[in-house]
């Protein structure tokens, strides 16, 4: 492992996994960039980076940008971190078992691995996270939670340090990471003085809480956004109250009355409401079957999923996934319509 003497930059490998998420990366590489000299100028003088890639080639991001040049991997030992931006999420890809064996190189040589966004997947896939906490985006925990189910991530929160594992749930948080290191290597001013010139206020704590879905703007009861927030986090299965009482501290009595007085429906039908529009969701967004989306969204089997969503829409899903065909109007991304109580209690 590299041991930066005082005046020594801050040395970063970045490992660029196929069709990387571009916002996290810029965001965390302009941190150091903005930290590495005086003014704009951008000469690697206080920070150094690196980008790899399997094989050196160029990297192509999920908007299609590319980025280059790229090295092959390169040895740990020259770097104080190593910063894995994972990318779009399709079980159909391939592994890149290079990157994999890197990744284990680089935890053989002690040196610190960061996963950025869905980057802690490869991290998972390395056999490098056990045992370890684990920071997601609130977007991706579903995912995360299905494919690797013996992981417990974390969603509500920006950024986790977990000593040589650190973990971020991506976005723009990935700026208050990099902020975090260049303040731990170089001190605040240079951290302050990157943040600034981004335009952004001030370095937000790792236990800075996740942005959350619009649902947060219709509800004032802390112990009922608590209790959404664990709902949101676990879509696939059903959560009994007692179990989500539990959770948040709290009796089954009181976070059933709270759940009516802010959203006129108990916590039990919220939940299944909010999975039937996660289902509404990947109906109009996924290529998933029927019985796929029934299962990924908790229900017991096709029947009880299609009665259930007959129930919430008027229609059954196969019908649903044609009207959506034949342009139907977009769902809500955020899988809720929080308008009015009547949107609510449909």
């Amino acid at each position: 492992m590299r041991h930066p003497h005082e005046g020594e930059p801050l040395s970063v490998g970045f490992v660029l996994l196929r069709r990387f998420t571009m916002m996290p990366f810029a965001a965390f590489v302009d941190c150091l960039r903005l930290a590495a000299d005086e003014g704009d100028r951008s000469r690697q003088l206080r920070c150094h980076w690196v980008f790899m890639t399997s094989g050196g080639h160029d990297a192509m991001s999920s908007c299609g940008a590319a980025v280059t040049p790229c090295s092959p991997f390169r040895d740990p030992g020259e770097f104080d971190y190593i910063v894995v931006i994972g990318g779009v999420q399709d079980e159909h890809d391939a592994v890149d078992e290079a990157a994999l064996a890197y990744l284990k190189r680089v935890d053989s040589a002690g040196v610190p691995l960061v996963g950025v966004c869905t980057g802690v997947f490869a991290l998972i896939q390395a056999g490098l996270m056990n045992g370890r906490h684990c920071c997601v985006s609130w977007y991706h925990h579903g995912d995360l939670t299905q494919r690797f189910p013996d992981i417990e991530p974390v969603a509500d929160r920006l950024f986790i340090d977990d000593g040589d594992r650190l973990t971020c749930a991506g976005g723009i948080a990935s700026a208050d990471l990099a902020a975090y290191l260049v303040e731990r290597h170089l001190g605040k001013a240079w951290a302050m003085k990157s943040l600034h010139i981004m335009l952004i206020d001030e370095a937000r704590q790792g236990s800075h809480p996740q942005p959350q879905p619009v649902i947060f703007d219709k509800v004032a009861d802390r112990l009922v956004r608590r209790a959404i927030d664990i709902i949101e986090q676990h879509l696939g299965q059903t959560i009994s109250v007692d179990e989500l009482a539990r959770r948040i501290g709290t009796s089954r009595r009181n976070i059933e009355r709270k759940f009516r007085e802010e959203l006129g429906v108990g916590p039990q039908k919220f939940a299944r409401d909010l999975r039937l529009r996660y289902g509404l969701w990947l109906l109009h967004y996924t290529a998933k079957s029927v019985t796929e989306i029934g299962e990924r969204c908790g229900f017991a089997d096709t029947a009880h999923f299609s009665r259930h969503f007959r129930d919430a829409f008027g229609t059954t899903p196969t019908a649903m996934r044609k009207s959506a065909g034949e342009g139907a109007a977009p769902v809500d991304p955020f899988f809720l319509h929080v308008g009015s109580r009547s949107q609510v209690t449909r």
